[in-house]
């Protein structure tokens, strides 16, 4: 340590050449310093030159890295947001003041709600390891079982005749483009002329019309000028709507024209799958 005596002399002689743009390296050899808890004490403070930063694709993330460590981070909670090795994160922010500690119950907030993260990962995993196994029981469809959705389906969701209101005519609404999807298939096998199907869209006036018109003509495999004026429904200033944001298209309404006696055998079928399920043989199932 004998040549380290002149402390601050030799670091004089570390800060100009530093400033008359020399390296780490160039100014290790120049004095002959190769401690390098030694260097860099002689050179705190100064500012490495242009020439020696190198482009480094991590640079944004040892940005990102410092700006987070200000904000009050933990080396843990920054790891989890950029996904780098906590060694890295150490070299980037040591530098910088670590983040006051939090009281107690407020450490035990955080902690409880990174277990109830995790656990709504899990469920969410189950939730859809359950779907795919019921899909994949479903398998193909015989024309009798798509036949018979078909009708729960339209009674479920479609439009009905009503004693104080006679409307024996087959409509169906819905938002759902899966339901769209089997309800159209159901009147493929009821041999519906397609030229008596009419489209059209219904949605909030506050929606994006345009996007949804052409979603829906997409869907369904038609032109957009295809369907039906639009019919807009009025915002209730006093109530809160959810069904926004890009997701919602708002409903595809399917007319058929002609359909009075269609929507009578509807009606007849529905009633025979009511009288029949009682007796069902839930047993028989191929």
């Amino acid at each position: 340590m004998s040549k380290y005596t002149d402390f601050e002399g030799l670091r004089a002689q570390a800060v100009t050449l530093r400033r008359e743009g020399l390296s780490r390296r160039q100014i290790r050899d120049r004095l002959h310093v190769h401690n390098n808890d030694i260097l860099n004490r002689l050179l705190e403070g100064e500012t490495p030159p242009e020439w020696t930063k190198r482009p480094n694709a991590k640079d944004d993330l040892r940005a990102r890295a410092r700006e987070l460590r200000l904000q009050g981070m933990t080396y843990d909670q920054i790891q989890v947001e950029l996904g780098c090795s906590k060694s890295s994160i150490s070299l980037w922010v040591r530098d910088l003041p670590a983040p006051q500690r939090r009281p107690p119950s407020e450490q035990a907030r955080l902690a409880g709600r990174k277990r109830w993260e995790h656990e709504l990962a899990v469920r969410d995993i189950e939730r859809q390891e359950t779907k795919q196994t019921a899909r994949a029981e479903i398998g193909s469809m015989t024309a009798r079982e798509l036949f018979l959705v078909g009708v729960g389906l339209y009674w479920a969701e479609g439009g009905k005749d009503k004693p104080y209101d006679r409307r024996e005519k087959v409509q169906f609404v819905n938002s759902d483009p899966g339901m769209v999807t089997t309800f159209l298939a159901w009147l493929r096998l009821l041999e519906v002329d397609p030229d008596l199907l009419c489209f059209s869209v219904m949605i909030h006036e506050s929606a994006d019309v345009g996007s949804a018109e052409r979603y829906w003509a997409d869907h369904i495999g038609i032109e957009i000028d295809q369907l039906f004026k639009t019919t807009l429904k009025r915002h209730n200033p006093k109530t809160t709507r959810k069904n926004t944001g890009e997701g919602y298209r708002g409903c595809l309404v399917i007319r058929v024209r002609q359909s009075a006696e269609l929507y009578r055998r509807i009606e007849g079928w529905w009633c025979g799958i009511v009288g029949a399920a009682p007796e069902a043989d839930h047993w028989n199932r191929t």
